[in-house]
């Protein structure tokens, strides 16, 4: 009888504090060079230059990354990951509290979306409040475009509380 005990692996064991190449990062990620560059030019990410100029990132940077294509899936902004990223730890990567924290609030935004969106639905074959008062519906949904006290624009579609009744 042979006895298998946990297998070595001969490549050492990664460290927070490693510094991986653009060309790590990009086979990591699946971020382009261009869009590393851009994500440091906007302050989400930070690189090191060694002797010979070359951009090396730490190994926690692939956290970052991966919340800004997180965010990029979920149509947060940048400016928002940027704004979020001022209260991430800039030299170490972020915990799951900070997970739990970032995550919230964007699961927040996308509520909010949600509920745009449902509105939006909603309002697409009914008078958008624009102020035009061409179609039938406008003369019973916005009479003497009353809604233009709310502001500029399809002032309906803005509502994301989804008032569907006469201004």
């Amino acid at each position: 009888m042979r006895f298998y005990g946990p297998r070595v692996s001969p490549e050492p064991i990664a460290h927070p504090k490693d510094l991986l190449t653009v060309g790590e990062v990009t086979a990591r990620t699946g971020v382009a060079p261009s869009a590393l560059r851009f994500y440091e030019a906007e302050g989400l990410i930070t690189a090191e230059r060694n002797r010979g100029n070359q951009r090396l990132y730490r190994r926690h940077m692939l956290r970052r990354i991966s919340l800004i294509l997180a965010a990029r899936r979920l149509g947060i902004p940048l400016a928002d990951v940027a704004e979020i990223f001022t209260t991430l730890p800039a030299d170490d990567a972020p915990s799951h509290r900070d997970w739990v924290r970032v995550s919230r609030l964007w699961k927040r935004q996308l509520e909010d979306r949600r509920r745009y969106i449902m509105n939006l639905e909603r309002q697409l074959t009914a008078c958008i409040g624009c102020g035009c008062l061409s179609m039938r519906s406008c003369d019973l949904l916005n009479p003497d475009d009353r809604l233009r006290a709310r502001g500029v624009g399809p002032v309906r579609l803005d509502e994301s509380g989804g008032r569907d009744g006469p201004a």
